[in-house]
């Protein structure tokens, strides 16, 4: 167990007395209302507990790596379920029922009735007890299949062309290296679409251990399941997850592609019966993706999390999800984020009218909830719109974007006349948001810097969308003019735009030094580390020739300011001068300008000037031996350039080439290159 984990799980427990949240509430309070109200009629309802103490997960954000993170996300949840379930763990053994244990959110999923439920929400440690219910539905009609069933490959899907994922993959960006992640109802691993894109496939033989996790062990739809339960290789009992999926990574041949990131490999797992799901399973998914784990959900691995989830399904009120427990939902993805991993989400298929994205996980800020376009680039009649009003500040924007959600063709199941893997068109939102997930596979293999930097990938994808416009009648706070709008979000995703908007570097915002006795200290600030890996320190002692002369890793503060401070122990005796060279998380490097620091005097002082909008610069030497002609000058630019060198004595005279106004550094040198005195010249008109 990772040390400092341990701490501060143990430092959580001892200084923040969450026991005391409960005793400001009578236990009934804890009681999800439309729990309360099943109990009265039956003797064991599905539940999901829900404990007090919660990890915060907010120094993540610091972490460099998505892989950093995801450790230290694993670490922190399932130490603390581990730390505080216990007592729950001990009610539930001993009235004999049946529990299943998560640290995604520490909370627990089980059965029973109201005197069970009674004397868990009178335990200290339960903050509330929820529905965990099953129910029996269809699939909503946007999920069916709107377009014509073509049961033959063809060229590339006009879904992809409209988002320009062809002209990314002539770039050489084609989601190799990428792993998507996808709960579904499944998957048809063995689909010539597919199985070549499985990680779990080696071109010879499988292996299912970390690539395929199954949510159903139990019934939730009505009847017999096609696939069967707790299965140990993927299958789809309803053709919507592999049709998802073949949008994300699907292709048979370099003619043949209807996936986004036809390089990219896929990972997944059902969280759905027949379409039909629970809070439970939901979570349980979110959970194995945080750190998948074999068949025997042992051994966890957050190394083998994927890049990006793919979620197109809801939670609506009939599946009980409601005001009472959307907390619930939003905690998990909100830990899956921190995790470093893109949580996309359907908006939903209620359009067209405002507020119809109603539905866990679209109504969560931070999940990216994506609505459907059609070919002419507009919104798709069934595609919900926002504002958000049902939880939160009840204005929330959403969608984040969009993308082509209207017959899109891709892979299915089994046809069941020719017994062969088919292909069709789908409509609906569960269609759109596999777009934008395939583009993030894109973008994490042609900007590794972004991988595992959620908020970075979001924000560059919504800032290169094509802006697409709401008209009247508007929702909520929409005018024509409004980016983002309620309708389409920041608008229509651009692959293209998206590859070619590289990650800037960190912004310094200062660099100084100073003496602090025999060392030199070296102070800089930067704002918005987006993608840095470390800096190195250099120095100079000629302004000419560099060597690193440390390095400090990046606190990884996408989102604000951080300093730095470093110590050279063995400056140069006179000037110094000192430049950072920043690294990024994909290896590129960036120089900053560089300055000057003076340790031991020389007894040379250098001076500089010029005439207001002249180019002619006089030189001034004075010191011990003013006779001699072994000097030589350099000028450098604020960025490090040299824009003029030559030799010069005591008194001297330069012409110089057209120079931007600025600030100039001049460097003197003896014959055997020590630096002897250094001067400030600023330029102005």
């Amino acid at each position: 167990m990772n040390t400092f984990v341990r701490r501060f799980s143990l430092l959580l427990l001892a200084f923040f007395p969450w026991w005391l949240c409960a005793q400001a509430i009578t236990w009934q309070d804890k009681v999800d209302p439309t729990l309360a109200e099943a109990l009265k009629s039956s003797t064991s309802v599905p539940l999901l507990i829900v404990l007090q103490a919660q990890a915060d997960l907010r120094p993540a954000e610091k972490l460099r790596t998505k892989a950093e993170k995801g450790r230290y996300v694993y670490e922190s949840l399932s130490n603390l379920a581990e730390q505080t379930q216990a007592p729950v763990h001990a009610v539930l053994r001993q009235s004999g029922a049946a529990y299943e244990s998560f640290w995604a959110i520490n909370a627990l999923s089980s059965a029973g009735d109201a005197k069970l439920v009674a004397q868990l929400a009178q335990m200290p440690e339960v903050a509330r007890i929820e529905r965990n219910p099953v129910w029996h539905l269809q699939l909503v009609p946007g999920h069916l299949d709107e377009g014509s069933d073509d049961r033959s490959l063809t060229p590339v899907s006009w879904g992809l062309t409209q988002i320009n994922a062809d002209d990314a993959w002539a770039l050489g960006h084609t989601g190799a290296g990428a792993v998507v992640g996808g709960q579904d109802t499944g998957y048809e691993w063995q689909h010539p679409a597919l199985k070549d894109k499985y990680r779990g496939w080696n071109g010879s033989s499988a292996n299912h251990s970390y690539n395929w996790h199954d949510a159903i062990r139990n019934p939730i739809g009505a009847g017999s399941n096609s696939c069967g339960l707790n299965l140990s290789a993927p299958c789809d009992d309803n053709s919507h997850g592999t049709h998802t999926m073949g949008t994300m990574v699907g292709s048979t041949s370099a003619s043949s592609v209807m996936g986004v990131a036809p390089d990219a490999k896929w990972i997944g797992c059902r969280n759905m019966e027949e379409g039909d799901g629970q809070p439970s399973t939901y979570i349980e998914c979110f959970q194995w993706f945080i750190a998948p784990t074999d068949l025997n959900n042992q051994n966890p691995d957050p190394t083998k999390a994927p890049d990006v989830i793919n979620n197109s399904w809801g939670c609506p009120i009939s599946e009980g999800c409601n005001s009472s427990n959307f907390a619930t939902m939003e905690a998990v993805i909100n830990n899956v984020r921190a995790a470093g991993i893109v949580v996309v989400v359907s908006a939903g298929n209620s359009g067209s009218a405002c507020s119809t994205v109603d539905d866990p996980p679209a109504i969560f800020s931070g999940s990216f909830a994506v609505g459907a376009t059609n070919s002419s680039d507009g919104i798709a009649g069934f595609s919900s719109r926002g504002p958000v009003t049902v939880y939160g500040s009840g204005n929330l924007v959403k969608p984040d974007v969009s993308a082509p959600g209207v017959g899109i063709y891709s892979s299915v199941g089994v046809d069941n006349n020719t017994g062969t893997y088919s292909y069709a068109n789908y409509s609906g939102t569960s269609m759109a948001g596999p777009h934008v997930a395939g583009l993030v596979a894109l973008l994490v293999t042609a900007h590794p810097s972004l991988r595992g930097n959620v908020t970075a990938i979001e924000t560059l994808i919504k800032n290169t969308a094509t802006p697409r416009y709401a008209t009247a009648p508007f929702c909520g706070s929409d005018n024509a003019g409004a980016i983002p709008n309620n309708v389409y979000g920041y608008g229509r995703v651009d692959a293209l735009l998206a590859i070619n908007s590289p990650a800037l570097p960190v912004s310094l915002l200062s660099l100084s030094a100073k003496n602090i006795g025999p060392k030199v200290q070296l102070h800089w600030a930067t704002d918005g580390e987006r993608d840095c890996a470390r800096f190195y320190v250099q120095r100079s002692c000629d302004g000419l020739r560099w060597e690193d002369i440390g390095q400090q890793h990046c606190q990884g503060n996408a989102e604000g300011t951080a300093d730095y401070w470093f110590n050279d122990a063995k400056p140069c005796a006179g000037l110094n001068y000192y430049r950072l060279r920043q690294e990024d998380l994909d290896g590129q490097t960036h120089e900053s300008i560089a300055i000057a620091v003076r340790t031991t005097p020389t007894g040379y002082d250098l001076h500089l000037t010029a005439p207001l909008g002249s180019d002619v610069l006089y030189i001034e030497v004075s010191g011990p031996d003013i006779t001699a002609r072994n000097w030589y000058l350099h000028l450098y630019a604020a960025d490090g350039r040299l824009v003029q060198s030559g030799p010069v004595g005591a008194y001297g005279r330069w012409v110089l080439p057209q120079l931007p106004n600025g600030v100039y550094t001049a460097l003197l040198q003896d014959e055997s290159g020590r630096a002897l005195a250094a001067a400030k010249w600023v330029k102005c008109l």
